[in-house]
Formats: structure tokens, sequence, C-alpha cells
């Protein structure tokens, strides 16, 4: 192991950690209405004043994450309380059974309702990490409630809001494989600071893991399939059943990981290996580098118009994923990758001038025109999620050198 190099990446890590909290709390948070803005132009000026609420879990679940690996710092908590309060009081739809929006105006009046259930699982994120805080037990009863709320729906309930799936039930239902993944991360915060409920936790993190590879996995495709039957059989006659998306791949390995290490599961730590490696191998562009947005399982040209473009968080969960596995396993392929990714994030996302990561790439790694530092899908999350968790994995993996 080359300590000095690796000490170089973390000085470069914790660099970007600060630029980019500089930038959201700068630009970002709103003082009138409380939350946070995240349509941002490259120098951080707000282009659109309406709240993505999914952006408002995830930045008030991350200013609470940095105070629990960091220690707490006044901003940082204010950021997190600013958009869980917001969240409480704007995004919960109360004739809805407690289901939340998806997109308000800047004031907080509902603009979207959407059927699919992730703002509910950051609104859980949140409140969750929060109580770990500050100890606040009304947030610990939000995050339990919604959490069981986005379990519920996604085993069973009949969805409130009335919308129903997507498709015409009779015609074709299915699984996707984002719904027990991010289960499996949100399940995995609340196992750390909700003690209580640990068995609960235990038992649903496993039939997560089980529900991935039991329906997902595709060996026989060397993949994981995004969109499946209900009894997992891979449905190859059409774009959707064969769309495969290399970052949230690799995404599921670090939560695999995680639970791979709760657990001393070593073979999941192998199973999960392997969907990286398939995942990589797949996904890389290996004229342009970087990561494919989508790729399709048969080589068949992909429905999504971005297939080929190269997006920020894909290239977090990259750096996530193979510093774990470099942890987890020792084997320099998953180091060598970790540095091959950097290297193409510094040339191509990273922006010294103004901080944070450009949103979205072309293929050929130059920024879309104008760019953009924050949309409805993008905010204070992926990157700086990415940053602190490589900060704190290098400082292991140094203290073991």
């Amino acid at each position: 192991m080359d300590t000095a190099r690796l000490q170089g990446h973390q000085k470069w890590i914790r660099e970007e950690l600060e630029r980019c909290v500089a930038f959201w709390l700068e630009h970002g948070m709103d003082p009138v209405n409380g939350g946070v803005y995240t349509c941002l132009d490259r120098t951080g000026e707000v282009f659109s004043t309406d709240k993505s609420v999914w952006m408002q879990g995830r930045c008030g679940w991350i200013f609470s994450y940095l105070c629990h690996l960091y220690g707490v710092k006044d901003e940082w908590l204010a950021a997190s309380k600013s958009c869980i309060d917001f969240l409480e009081e704007h995004c919960v739809n109360h004739d809805a059974a407690g289901r939340l929006y998806f997109t308000v105006t800047a004031e907080g009046k509902p603009l979207r309702q959407r059927r699919y259930c992730f703002s509910e699982a950051f609104y859980a994120l949140a409140n969750a990490e929060y109580y770990g805080v500050t100890g606040r037990r009304e947030h610990l009863e939000r995050a339990r409630r919604a959490y069981d709320l986005y379990w519920d729906l996604n085993h069973g309930m009949a969805d409130p809001t009335g919308l129903g799936p997507k498709t015409i039930p009779e015609t074709r239902t299915g699984r996707a494989f984002g719904i027990p993944m991010i289960l499996l991360n949100v399940t995995g915060v609340l196992l750390r600071v909700d003690p209580e409920r640990k068995a609960l936790y235990e038992e649903r993190s496993a039939r997560c893991v089980d529900e991935i590879f039991r329906y997902h996995v595709k060996p026989e495709l060397k993949c994981v399939l995004e969109n499946v039957a209900q009894d997992g059989a891979a449905r190859l006659y059409y774009t959707e059943g064969r769309i495969v998306n290399p970052g949230h791949d690799i995404e599921g390995v670090w939560f695999l990981l995680e639970h791979a290490k709760r657990t001393g599961d070593r073979e999941l730590v192998q199973k999960a290996a392997q969907i990286f490696d398939w995942a990589i191998e797949a996904g890389w562009d290996k004229e342009y580098g970087g990561l494919l947005y989508f790729i399709d399982c048969l080589g068949k040209p992909p429905e999504a118009y971005e297939h080929d473009m190269k997006l920020w968080w894909p290239h977090d969960e990259i750096l996530i994923a193979s510093l774990m596995l470099y942890r987890d396993t020792g084997e320099q392929r998953y180091l060598d990758w970790f540095e091959r990714t950097l290297d193409y994030c510094k040339e191509h996302f990273a922006d010294p001038a103004y901080g944070e990561w450009y949103g979205y790439l072309r293929r050929d790694g130059k920024p879309t025109q104008p760019p953009c530092k924050g949309s409805t899908f993008k905010g204070p999350f992926h990157l700086p999620r990415m940053l602190s968790m490589c900060d704190q994995m290098l400082s292991e993996l140094l203290a073991d050198a």
C-alpha cells in the first residue's frame, strides 16, 4: 500500500468536501421559507425556485450525518433542521395517509405527487439521522412512521394517493431493483440510531438482501436487472425489461457490503464484488472513460435519450464501492478502479473555480451547456456522502497500514 498516495487522495477529498459543503450553505439554503433550493447553475445562482422533496430529505440527512461523523457544527445542524422543518410543514400530504409530495413551490405549496415513494424514504432518513445527533424523540417517531409506510407501500399496501401502478396491472406488473436497495440503505441507518427495534430492522435487512438476489441478480446475463416480473423472471422482449443502470448496481454493492460487515457475511462480500465487476466492465466507456448511464443487457439500443451521458452520482458510487471493496477484500484491482475513477472525476466533474461538481456531462466528458451544479434530482447528497465516506475509509486504511 502506497500510504503517501492514499494521503494525497485524502487531502484532496477533504478539500473537496469543504468546497462542496460551503457551496450549498452559501447558495442553496432558503433563509426566507426554509429548506434548500437545488436548481443551481455553475456559480450557484438559483434558476428555478421549485423545490424537490427528495432533496429536502437528502439535505436534511447529509448535514446531520456530517455532524455524526465530524462533530456538531451549528451551521450544519441548522441546515438540517431547516430542511426537516420544511418537510414537516409543507411536504406531507395529510389527505393521503402521510405520504409526501415530489415537488413543491418555494413557499411549500404542493405541485406534484408521484406514485414512487422515495420521498418517504428520504424523509425517514433525515429524521432518523437528526434524532441520532440530537436525541429528539419526535424525530425518531417520524422516521419510524415514514419508514413503516415505505415498507408497507412496497409490500402489499394500497397507495392512499390513489395513483395506482405505472402500467395497467392486468397487462403487466413487476418489481423494481430500487425498492429493496433503498430500503436496505435506510434500514442500515435506523439500525445505527434506533436499537430499540433492532430485531425488526435485522429481519427487514435480510429480506431486502434476499429480494435483490432472488429477483434481480442475473448471473446468466452478468448483470442486475432494474425491472423484472413479480416472480423475478427476466422480460427481455421490451426495452425496460433489459435496462441496466451500472451506477445503480454499484450503489447497491456498497449497501450490500455494509450489511455484510454488520452481519459478518463473508460470502456476501464476494457476491457484491461480482456485481461490481459486471457493472464496471459493462458500463465503463472504453473510448472516453467514465461510466455510461444506461446500457441494454443484450447490447441493443437503450430507450433513454441520456443513456450515454456521464452523470456525477454513478461516479460517486464507484468511488465508495471500490474503496470499500479494497478495504474488505484487499484486492489491488479495486484500489485501481478507485484511482482511475478519481482521476476521471478530477478532470471532468470537479470545478475548483466555484466548488461542487458538474451534474451532467456529454459522453465525451464535457459539461452540458449551460452547465449546472444542481437540479430536481441533484443536491447536497451523493457527492458529500461519497467524500465523507471515502475520507473515513481512507483514515481506516491508513491507520491499518
